[in-house]
């Protein structure tokens, strides 16, 4: 028992050390470089919970074996209690056990072994996620839902692309996430997932969660989003389960009324439409509502879409003009004998990918350096100027400085040898973990006319270009994605992507608008050099015409 609780105090400082790098930082569902910290933070406590299980079994034993000996004892002594106390012995052990070993055994049954395990966990829980990253978590899966087109079923099993831990969701699962979506008032996300629940404790699987309570939410859900016969229908199933239910009768009563007056409301339009002369069917009406919204979709579905892999196709014509080639950059020193492998992704704009541009061993030392300082991703308010964070950036990111560590200020010459930029005046190397559902929504990298202080205090001008290492395959998602011009830029681990983000004249080109996809399944780590306009005169020279 001793040297049980002389282990978990040192277990407590080791953890608390592994733990130190993450007490500065929250948001955890923003980057899985940092939950990963996490799981070993879990497998030490069940370590700890299982020095307490062990404890307690060898208690309980102990227990177990004064009870068989007793049992056997007493069996023997009252059926001649009389005979059995004769003997003096008999009758010694009697008040010896009574008067101390049963008062031992007292001792032994109250001693508490949680006491280490305990301040253990009460330590290890300062450091662990809150709820706004459970929050953040879940929402990050409904985000994933909508962009990836998954229906709650296929969340809920697991049964997604290029997984490797399958891992299945339970009636509670769905339930809290459910919850979550109601608390943001999101009523089309609490039907999906109740009803998932509901689905889930059909079939069998056990649950604390009754189908009254799902169905209570489901129904009010539903309602919310007007359709009313499919609120009503659902209230009446739950009455059927509890005709007492207050909520539910209420409910009853005012679906019905409101179901009724929307049938006289829809018959008086008619009655009006006939009056004047309309003929339109109802058919006819609704291909001109798609034909008109077909014609404006809203960025937001196109950049899904272009997630998805559903986004503008290249002619022929215009693939055959695209090309890979040993690229040297003119003859570079660096590179005549050993030139590089780059292919072009993209015509307009312009983009272009290296391979095999990184090691290994080089995107190991910049994760290595990055992740004790990864913090929120940050964007500049347009109004404010301020630094803040924004749902539709989930990502942690670091700055790594090219004097602190040789390889870093490698990195950097490589891509001013093959840019031709000078890197002078470029921002230091920044390097991003993506989160559950980690995205970036479409944003420009220059500043727009409208943002005529975005990069002030840098001192170096807009930012001419944008370079983008990938340091991770990603499994599933993850892609960058151009909406205007229907470009998509797939992971692939050790490539890096280039494209200018200003013509030569300085304007910006409005087609670099871009985004990175919610990674679905994996892990994804870029870096990215910013470019500016300072150092680069000579090196891109200023065209006459704007868009040249």
């Amino acid at each position: 028992m001793l040297s049980f609780r002389m282990e978990l105090p040192c277990l407590c400082f080791l953890l608390l050390s592994c733990l130190q790098s993450l007490s500065a930082n929250h948001d955890f569902f923003t980057s899985i470089g940092q939950m990963t910290d996490l799981l070993y933070t879990e497998k030490d406590l069940v370590t700890s919970l299982k020095d307490y299980i062990k404890a307690e079994e060898n208690k309980l034993e102990k227990v177990k074996r004064w009870a068989e000996k007793l049992d056997l004892l007493s069996t023997t002594a009252v059926q001649d209690p009389e005979g059995f106390l004769g003997h003096p012995v008999n009758a010694f052990k009697l008040m010896k056990r009574l008067n101390t070993e049963w008062g031992d055994l007292e001792s032994l049954v109250l001693s508490d072994t949680t006491d280490g395990f305990i301040s253990n966990l009460t330590i290890q829980r300062k450091h662990f996620p809150t709820d706004e990253d459970q929050t953040g978590a879940a929402k990050a899966l409904l985000r994933l839902q909508d962009t990836y087109r998954l229906d709650a079923n296929t969340i809920s099993t697991g049964d997604l692309p290029g997984v490797k831990h399958k891992s299945l969701m339970t009636v509670e699962d769905c339930y809290e996430l459910a919850k979550i979506a109601y608390s943001d008032v999101d009523y089309y996300h609490t039907e999906l997932w109740m009803a998932q629940a509901l689905k889930q404790l059909d079939r069998g699987e056990e649950s604390t969660i009754d189908r009254v309570t799902l169905l209570d939410y489901l129904s009010y859900s539903i309602y919310q989003q007007g359709e009313l016969e499919r609120a009503l229908e659902f209230t009446k199933q739950l009455l059927e389960l509890d005709p007492e239910h207050q909520r539910a009768k209420g409910n009853l009563k005012y679906f019905e009324f409101q179901l009724e007056k929307q049938k006289k409301a829809e018959e008086e339009v008619t009655q009006k439409e006939k009056e004047e002369g309309k003929t339109e069917t109802t058919e006819k009406k609704e291909k001109l509502k798609n034909k008109a919204s077909f014609s404006q979709v809203p960025e937001k579905k196109k950049y899904e879409s272009l997630c998805r892999g559903e986004g503008v196709k290249m002619t022929p014509r215009r693939l055959s003009r695209l090309f890979c080639r040993y690229y040297d950059n003119h003859h570079n020193p660096m590179y005549v004998l050993a030139p590089v492998k780059q292919q072009d992704e993209w015509d307009h704009p312009y983009i272009v990918r290296f391979l095999d541009i990184i090691s290994d061993k080089e995107m190991e030392r910049v994760k290595q350096l990055a992740k004790p300082r990864l913090r929120r991703a940050t964007i500049s308010n347009p109004v404010t100027g301020v630094l803040e964070t924004a749902s539709y950036r989930i990502s942690k990111s670091a700055w790594l400085t090219g004097y602190e560590d040789p390889m870093i200020d490698t990195i950097n010459q490589r891509i001013e040898d093959l840019t031709g930029l000078e890197m002078d005046t470029a921002e230091e190397l920044q390097v991003a973990n993506y989160g559950v559902g980690g995205q970036y929504e479409p944003h420009f990298d220059f500043g727009r006319k409208d943002e005529p202080d975005a990069f002030k205090e840098l001192g170096t001008g807009n930012r001419i270009a944008t370079w983008l290492f990938y340091m991770s395959d990603v499994a599933a998602g993850g892609a960058t994605v151009f909406p205007d011009v229907g470009a998509a830029i797939y992971p692939q681990k050790g490539t890096a992507v280039f494209w200018y983000n200003l013509f030569p004249s300085g304007e910006g080109d409005y087609s670099t608008r871009h985004a990175a996809c919610p990674v679905l399944v994996g892990n994804k780590w870029v870096s990215n050099k910013w470019i500016h306009e300072r150092g680069q005169e000579w090196r891109r020279p200023c065209a006459l015409n704007e868009t040249d």
